[in-house]
């Protein structure tokens, strides 16, 4: 069994791993589809969302080798069906970077699904000492393909003008510098925006539907935005993205975080900020 449909709440999605079927291409880890009560026919996400997308280091996913670029999506992976609202993926040490994962999902009532990830890196071989990891969210058509977070002043909108350019957005105390081989592809992860955000969430708008993620920490957390998803400025599929980036990481340890994806019907920036209290309350008992 590679995919599992589950239905809780408001929300039915299919979670799964990187084996292809009819109506999913293979490649593509993670929330394979996602509808709510409200607009059933039409999911949030074309190919996938919340998907692991890469392993980076700034050099050996460089070189050229898509296989590299994209190792999570190509490396072997298993489903595991937890309980009727509960799955894991589980991905044994990457041929390249040698990095173990299990990335655990958990729909809750009444439009939630909590991400659990953690990794393992089995091997010195991240060329300048850092661990990059990306998930990439493909949002099926939005009319605005913004994403908004907050800045130490209040909320920001970010549309990006093109695929790979100003991208990535920082939290405003992160001052860690990533080293990338020089006159290699670029990426969204390489390429930086001015802007910064304070509070570890954002959202974006599906017609009279509205989907937040946000994390339980700012350590790390990267936030990046495509506006066409790696295809033509034409095309109509954002990637509403993020980053982990481990600074300095010990083989045998594990690093991790959690994360909550919110698929609601549209709300105020005050609701926003309320889901996110309420959900780093729990976190904390």
């Amino acid at each position: 069994m590679a995919r599992e449909t589950f239905q809780v709440g408001d929300l039915t999605a299919v979670i799964g791993d990187n084996e292809g079927y009819e109506g999913h291409r293979a490649g593509y880890n993670g929330v394979h589809r996602l509808t709510h009560r409200t607009n059933s026919k039409s999911s949030l996400f074309t190919v996938t969302g919340l998907n692991h997308e890469h392993v980076f280091d700034g050099d050996h996913e460089l070189r050229g080798d898509s296989k590299v670029f994209f190792e999570p999506r190509n490396a072997p992976m298993t489903f595991t069906k937890i309980s009727d609202s509960e799955a894991e993926l589980h991905q044994p040490p990457t041929p390249t970077f040698h990095l173990e994962s299990w990335t655990r999902f958990k729909l809750v009532a009444p439009h939630y699904i909590d991400m659990t990830y953690r990794c393992k890196p089995h091997q010195h071989v991240f060329t300048n000492g850092y661990i990059g990891l990306f998930w990439a969210t493909y949002i099926n058509a939005p009319e605005n393909k913004s994403i908004y977070f907050r800045d130490d002043k209040g909320w920001v909108q970010l549309c990006t003008q093109m695929h790979n350019d100003e991208s990535t957005v920082l939290h405003v105390n992160d001052k860690t510098e990533l080293k990338f081989a020089p006159n290699t592809r670029p990426t969204l992860f390489k390429s930086l925006s001015p802007l910064r955000f304070s509070d570890p969430l954002y959202y974006g708008y599906f017609g009279s539907h509205q989907y937040i993620i946000m994390f339980d920490r700012t350590e790390g957390i990267r936030f990046s935005h495509s506006p066409s998803g790696g295809g033509p400025p034409s095309a109509t599929e954002p990637a509403w993205d993020w980053q982990f980036i481990i600074p300095e990481y010990e083989v045998a340890q594990e690093y991790g975080y959690r994360a909550r994806a919110v698929y609601r019907e549209r709300c105020s920036q005050d609701e926003v900020l309320q889901e996110y209290k309420k959900w780093r309350a729990t976190l904390n008992k």
